[in-house]
């Protein structure tokens, strides 16, 4: 089909490395004329249509299917099958039951899966303005072709990736492709580097981005799946998401060892019967054979409960299964914009000739900070002491740098009065003239109070691209003497600012940059340079203010009638501030939280290294006295993509920072994760993201600032955008996995118990030659879903202990059951079922002589009185002790029963609710006529009570014992984690490899 063409093997050409001319001559096309409809018609057919292509996204059906399709739902499948062959419709009707249960809490949770190639769908211009036959004509958005000549102008969503050759004042918002949280202003300029990262391609424009300012033309180099953003689509079809989580992996090995034990437990039950089938039989063997009917249920339940759990810290769980893995997160690979920082400009330094440096504080659009004044720097320290500048005071250097800052400024600041939102700030314009404006306000020099005290806006040059400034010319307030004085002011890049400056401001005094000596301006460069590479060190993006006195010449419109060329000359330099992107408050607490719990956190983003790691330093991904060059923590993606998997698996360690990232370059890092054995998980907002998302271990995405892309592709979604709120998840990771661990050891052990009963008892014959059952059918699947699920799902909602997040990551390989935990499992199990058969024998052979009666498996006749009541013994007896051991499964060594242990019960509803419940409910299943009877096949007991509670005595000392001996014999569960012990250690690292030149790498 013709789609398929579009997928070919050929090279990809690098356009951004081409003319204008070599373009067109590369697509046949003319940027004056376009293509003819018959041409674009013959390449719609060659290049298929302009759209992503898609699975047809997720089915329902499909989702379901996920729910059954594993090992242990298989077993308890064939378990209900054999149940309800054998006319044993209680059990078969619970299985089957939990069975559902299980499936509809799983399809709720994951219904609203994976939708990512209709969200990447939804993203794309519906039409798009062409040139074809000499015209200009809107088209639907998927006809368009490559060598089509596209035209867009402000606010439009680009259709296609395109080669600009005509642009006026041209930003566009690459943030869902690169991250980079400013509009990128674009040029024709030709690039000469072919792997030049996508943020830095400034003479093309990408499929779905939007223009944010300006217009311009291009020619159409890619369409559909070869577009940046197709590239995206590709890899996320490509991801293998199917692949099975680690609880998942180890419930289907656990699956296998039931199965397997429960198919020999059945052999013995007919063996000793010598293979003679019978009803009682059949079902006595299927209720030996080692099925946790409640596992699956209770499983299922703890995910619910702590989805639930996460919902209320603001974090969405995507998939029940996830929500575990986190526990085994090692790694974290963040985004920066969004994610770590604000995503709001701010200023936070400033540079005066005469003043030295000032530092801001406050973040965000709230004005709220103050401006302190720290004079100039020598090495690291200021030859100053720190002092605060009042609100509306300074020098006059000071002041009038602020009211440029202000003044030369389209951005408004707003307070709402709605008592909803109270009174929160809000901002329009420009994010590098919302930080210019939020500084004014904090030095009192806002623009509403300066237009109040008289200044007049006269005349406007707006930010233009192709000079990277932008001028205003104000009247002065009145004053005595007459009309106040005109004033221009003046913004923008550096260089392009110093260029139309012919004095600089020292103090009051305006110093010439064209004197005597000839070299004034060379010097004051020079010093410009030192300053800004002072701030820019810091990570900062750095503007020039400038301002110069104005005399109208006669007879000019003031409005109409000015050369911009003309006011922009002559101005005098006022000074420097820089801006950038702050970080989340919570984000240096969080990755420190990181650390603390043996989680290593890596920055990719879009931005530049200089300012990445700036960021870095300042949440503690790398330490503040890190050198950005040649660090081994510090990478561009042109370096890190450079280097072969190999190469890469050579490093001894993986960089913490990744600079200039495409989306390439995030999985890639994930894949290097992976083939050290390590658990990731990345976070992140753009569309960029959304592969890595899929390829990590868990995928998180942010709610509020993340494309719907990300949030399809991720498997948890902070609805916070807050990456403090990981931390959080991965603690309930942890503190689930811990709690699967309590419940499937009690709910295992209850097993081991139950067929230390069942097969010992086996050896017992009545008056017929027949085994007598020591407990019945029934009182099994009591015992199994009404007195050991209910604390198994308790404990499943423990609270997390002390060192939950103070001990290194465990290990994705690391299963359910350790060494420690099967031996628990069987040592407990052995003590309670061998307490409870003694019991049952105590009870037959010490108060009824031995007397086993006639067909006590199948009725009550007065020949089983001594059977029925010693099955009522031996099953209250496991009934206590049961709900005694749910209370030793809270922890491994630390005692269950000390009284501080015991106090904290109070936090866990649910666990002693469903003891005293079990307690209560043992006494109507004794005492029911009939149901004693003809049910459960036991009866009431009196005197046996002292039995039942001598056994649990006897087993809470044992078990206590047995935990002294383990604390005193086994080695420290896990050796607890430090943030400073880390960070020392990556400047050990860098000190050790800082021979090393990455560049070359």
């Amino acid at each position: 089909m013709a789609k398929k063409k579009v997928v070919s093997n050929e090279p990809e050409t690098t356009f951004h490395t081409l003319t204008v001319n070599q373009t067109a001559e590369h697509f046949s096309t003319n940027t004056l004329e376009g293509l003819t409809s018959q041409e674009a018609a013959n390449r719609l057919k060659t290049y298929g249509a302009n759209e992503l292509q898609g699975n047809g996204g997720v089915k329902w059906y499909k989702v379901l299917w996920r729910q059954i399709a594993n090992t242990l739902v298989v077993i308890l499948l064939i378990a209900t099958i054999l149940s309800f062959a054998t006319k044993d419709f209680a059990e078969g009707g619970v299985i089957l039951f939990i069975i559902i249960m299980n499936a509809a809490i799983g399809f709720w949770q994951e219904y609203n899966a994976e939708q990512t190639m209709e969200a990447l769908r939804n993203m794309s211009s519906p039409t798009s303005k062409v040139v074809r036959d000499e015209t200009r004509v809107t088209i639907p958005n998927n006809q368009a072709v490559p060598g089509d000549i596209m035209i867009f102008e402000d606010g439009d969503v680009i259709g296609a990736d395109c080669r600009l050759f005509e642009i006026f004042n041209l930003e566009t918002d690459e943030a869902l492709l690169t991250g980079e949280s400013l509009p990128v202003q674009k040029n024709l300029e030709l690039i000469e580097e072919a792997e030049q990262a996508l943020g830095d391609r400034l003479n093309m424009v990408f499929s779905s981005t939007t223009v944010v300012k300006g217009r311009a033309k291009g020619i159409v180099t890619a369409t559909g799946m070869r577009t940046q953003i197709g590239k995206i689509a590709t890899t996320l079809m490509e991801v293998d998401n199917n692949e099975a989580t680690p609880l998942q992996k180890r419930l289907n090995k656990m699956a296998y060892f039931i199965f397997l034990a429960a198919i020999i437990l059945v052999i013995i039950v007919f063996a000793v019967h010598k293979f003679k089938y019978s009803n009682e039989v059949a079902i006595y063997a299927i209720s030996v054979a080692m099925i946790p009917e409640g596992l699956v249920a209770v499983v299922t339940l703890t995910m619910a409960f702590g989805v639930r759990r996460m919902a209320e810290v603001k974090a969405i769980v995507r998939r029940l299964s996830s929500l575990e893995s986190l526990g085994a997160v090692t790694n974290i690979c963040s985004d920066k914009t969004g994610t770590l920082t604000q995503s709001k400009m701010v200023a936070v330094r400033m540079w005066l000739p005469s003043d030295g440096f000032y530092r801001i504080t406050g973040t965000g659009f709230i004005p709220e900070g103050d401006v302190f004044r720290q004079g100039e720097i020598d090495g690291d320290e200021f030859l100053m002491q720190e002092e605060q500048i009042p609100t509306g005071s300074g020098s006059d250097h000071y002041l009038r740098a602020l009211e440029a800052a202000s003044l030369c400024n389209m951005a408004e600041l707003r307070r709402t009065a709605h008592p909803d939102t109270n009174g929160e700030w809000s901002a329009i314009g420009d994010p590098t003239e919302i930080a210019l404006q939020v500084l004014a306000y904090k030095a009192g020099l806002a623009k509403p109070d300066l237009l109040d005290q008289g200044f007049k806006l006269i005349a406007e040059f707006p930010f233009d691209s192709s000079v990277k400034r932008m001028s205003v010319l104000y009247q002065g307030p009145d004053t005595e003497e007459g009309p106040g004085d005109y004033i221009i002011f003046l913004k923008g890049a550096t260089e392009r600012v110093i260029g139309c400056c012919t004095y600089w401001r020292d103090g009051d005094i305006e110093r010439s940059l064209v004197g005597e000596k000839g070299t004034e301006r060379e010097t004051f460069e020079e010093m410009m340079t030192e300053k800004m590479d002072i701030l820019a060190e810091k990570g900062l993006r750095v503007l020039t203010l400038a301002y110069r006195r104005f005399e109208p010449p006669p007879g000019v419109d003031l409005v109409h009638g000015l050369d911009r060329t003309s006011i922009e000359a002559d101005m005098v330099f006022l000074g420097l501030i820089g801006i950038y992107d702050p970080p989340r408050a919570e984000s240096r607490p969080a990755v420190l939280k990181c650390y603390d719990a043996g989680i290593r956190v890596h920055m990719l983003t879009g931005d530049h290294p200089s300012t990445a790691a700036a960021i870095a330093k300042e949440v503690a991904i790398i330490p503040e006295d890190c050198i950005v060059k040649n660090n081994p923590l510090i990478m561009t993606a042109r370096q890190f993509d450079a280097m072969s998997d190999e190469e890469v698996d050579s490093l001894a360690e993986l960089p913490r920072v990744v600079a200039r990232c495409s989306p390439n370059t995030k999985v890639k890092m994930i894949a290097a994760l992976h083939r050290r054995n390590l658990f990731a998980t990345m976070t992140g907002d753009g569309v960029n993201d959304s592969p890595s998302l899929k390829a990590a271990n868990v995928g998180i995405a942010m709610g509020q600032s993340g494309s719907d892309v990300a949030k399809q592709a991720a498997d948890i979604v902070l609805t916070d955008d807050n990456f403090a709120t990981i931390v959080q998840a991965v603690a309930e990771g942890r503190r689930i996995f811990a709690n699967i661990q309590k419940f499937v050891q009690h709910l295992m052990s209850a097993n081991v118990a139950e067929i230390v009963v069942l097969i010992v008892g086996l050896a017992f014959k009545d008056n017929d030659g027949n085994a007598v059952f020591p407990m019945s059918a029934v009182e099994i699947l009591y015992l199994n879903m009404i007195t050991s699920s209910p604390p198994a799902m308790g404990l499943g909602l423990e609270p997390a202990s002390e060192t939950n997040m103070h001990e290194p990551p465990r290990s994705a390989k690391q299963g359910l059951f350790s060494w420690e935990v099967i031996m628990d499992t069987f040592v407990y199990g052995i003590a309670m079922g061998g307490l409870s058969f003694a019991n049952f024998l105590i009870t037959i052979f010490v108060f009824n002589k031995g007397r086993m009666g006639h067909e006590c498996n199948r009725e009550y006749s007065d020949s089983c009185f001594g059977v029925f009541r010693a099955r009522t013994t031996g099953y209250a007896s496991l009934t206590f002790l049961l709900l005694a051991h749910a209370i030793n499964c809270r922890a491994l060594r630390e005692s269950g029963w000390a009284p501080k242990k015991l106090a904290t019960l109070k936090y866990n509803k649910m666990l002693w609710i469903s003891l005293v419940a079990g307690v209560i409910l043992v006494f109507p299943v004794i005492y029911i006529p009939g149901l004693n009877h003809n049910v459960l096949k036991h009866s009431s007991i009196s005197y046996e009570w002292g039995l039942v509670f001598a056994a649990l005595v006897i087993f809470i000392a044992f078990a206590e014992l047995y935990k002294f001996i383990k604390r005193r014999t086994m080695k420290p569960l896990a050796i607890q984690s430090d943030a400073n012990a880390e960070l020392e250690r990556m400047r050990t690292f860098m000190s050790q490899t800082d021979s090393m030149d990455v560049s070359k790498q």
